[in-house]
C-alpha cells in the first residue's frame, strides 16, 4: 500500500507544487493553496470516532465537493473517511496504508486540480 514517499513523489511530480508544511506537519500546495497534507486525528475526533478511529497515518485531500466527498466515503469506507471537523468541508481524509498506489495518485491529482482552478 502507499507511503508517505509515495505522497510526496506524485505531487512533487505535478506542476508548481510546493512542499511545506500545515500545522506542523507535512502540506502540499498549489498557487499558495493546500490540497494535500499529512493529518493526524486530533484527541477530541478520536473521541468522536469511538473505536472506530484508525490507526496509521491519514492523509488530507481535497476534493470537488460535497458530493464527491461522500461518494468516496460510501464506495470504499476502509480507506476513505473523515470527522466532525471536516463537515461542510470538501476534504477527506484518506487511510494511506490502506489505499493503491494508483488510487492515491488518482486522489492527489484531483485534489491539485481542484485547487489549481
Amino acid at each position: 500500500m502507499a507511503t508517505w514517499d509515495d505522497v510526496a513523489a506524485i505531487a512533487s511530480g505535478l506542476a508548481d507544487v510546493e512542499e511545506g508544511t500545515s500545522y506542523g506537519n507535512r502540506a502540499w500546495k498549489v498557487g499558495g493553496k493546500l490540497f494535500a497534507w499529512e493529518r493526524p486525528l486530533r484527541k477530541k475526533e478520536i473521541e468522536a470516532l469511538g473505536d472506530a478511529a484508525p490507526d496509521g497515518p491519514i492523509l488530507g485531500v481535497r476534493v470537488p465537493d460535497e458530493g464527491a466527498k461522500q461518494a468516496l466515503i460510501e464506495t470504499e469506507p476502509a480507506i476513505y473517511f473523515t470527522t466532525p471537523h471536516f463537515d461542510g468541508h470538501a476534504s477527506v481524509l484518506i487511510l494511506l496504508d490502506q489505499i493503491p498506489r494508483r488510487d492515491l495518485e488518482e486522489a492527489i491529482v484531483e485534489a491539485w486540480h481542484c485547487r489549481r482552478r
